[in-house]
């Protein structure tokens, strides 16, 4: 009779120990909103747990690791990534959620980006690598020449847009992406068939691109502006397009060219240098390449800002009546109080 109540007892101490690891195992541990977490690359077991605490994510500490241990998570390589835990998730969960790699993303904006080097503070803005990783990359020469880009061209690489990637994407990741994207983006809406026609090549094409870029924001000019510019290549005229001159002093904020500035002896100089420069001068939106390859039929050579605070600019066939068009930029600037 003894041994049989001993032995019960010893099924109750055991029921009531398993209930209880039980209840500790599936009480929520996660806060009652949606939390995001990231493990970056490298991270240990304890760094993960350290992460998770930052995190306002305390679970029991030897429950944890006896739940680590027996689902092997404790003894894998951690994965990195950025994770979206949900509410109220258990201890188990938690440690399902963890081991499942099932990684957020992150959303890489890219607009009209200066420089290459613009691009990769950008993509490090919204993935693990720091931007000199980014960077490195995109000025290995030896990489570039494999994607068929040298350091000038490589701009022309890049679209802008919305890019979702893993925030753990890796520089190569990013670059591949970029890739795919870029032969997307020519392939659609009869691009490359188009490109043919103007007899320029495709980084050419989105070179001149990148000029109408900076020279106007009204998108409605941009195909008209595009003319112009390949109105004087047809013709074997410089551009002398002003941005270059910008881009060749490195002058980011210049706001007027002056005659001095068309002096320097730079290939990005298109006062200086004929035909198109070596690279484009920023990324070039969607809409500038478009204007480029369709651009809008007509016989100006010439163009000028009107100064009326439209940003709108005037257009001419001759010197005449470009001249007159700089008359009328000048007398609006001062109507308007500016030198």
């Amino acid at each position: 009779m003894i041994k049989k109540l001993i032995l019960a007892l010893i099924i109750l101490v055991i029921a009531a120990a398993a209930y209880a690891y039980y209840t500790v195992a599936v009480a929520p541990v996660t806060p009652n909103q949606p939390t995001t977490i990231t493990i970056p690359t490298g991270s240990s077991y304890d760094q993960v747990l350290d992460t998770l605490a930052a995190a306002g994510i305390q679970p029991n500490k030897a429950l944890f690791n006896a739940l680590a241990d027996r689902m092997a998570y404790r003894r894998e390589k951690m994965r990195p990534g950025r994770y979206e835990i949900a509410p109220n998730l258990s201890t188990l969960d938690l440690i399902r959620r963890l081991r499942s790699g099932k990684r957020g993303t992150a959303n890489v904006v890219l607009t009209t980006e200066w420089k290459p080097e613009n691009v990769a503070a950008k993509a490090a803005r919204f993935l693990e690598p720091d931007s000199v990783a980014f960077v490195t990359l995109m000025q290995n020469e030896a990489y570039l020449d494999s994607l068929g880009y040298t350091p000038a061209t490589l701009q022309t690489l890049f679209i802008p847009n919305t890019y979702e990637l893993y925030w753990h994407a890796t520089p190569r990741d990013f670059m591949d992406r970029m890739v795919v994207e870029h032969g997307k983006f020519w392939d659609a809406n009869n691009r490359r068939a188009k490109a043919e026609t103007l007899g320029l090549t495709l980084p050419e094409i989105y070179t001149v691109a990148s000029i109408v870029e900076k020279e106007s924001l009204v998108a409605d000019e941009r195909p008209t502006i595009a003319g112009v510019y390949l109105n004087r290549l047809e013709r074997g005229m410089l551009l002398q397009a002003d941005p270059t001159v910008v881009f060749a002093h490195g002058l980011r904020g210049l706001s007027r060219v002056l005659y001095s500035h068309l002096e320097l002896d730079n290939p990005y100089n298109t006062y200086k240098y004929p035909g198109v420069p070596p690279g484009p001068i920023t990324i070039a939106s969607p809409g500038s390449i478009d204007a480029v390859l369709e651009p809008k039929l007509h016989d100006y050579l010439y163009f000028c800002a009107i100064g009326d605070g439209s940003g709108r600019h005037a257009f001419a066939e001759t010197t005449a009546g470009h001249a007159r068009n700089i008359a009328v930029y000048k007398a609006n600037l001062r109507r308007r109080g500016i030198r």
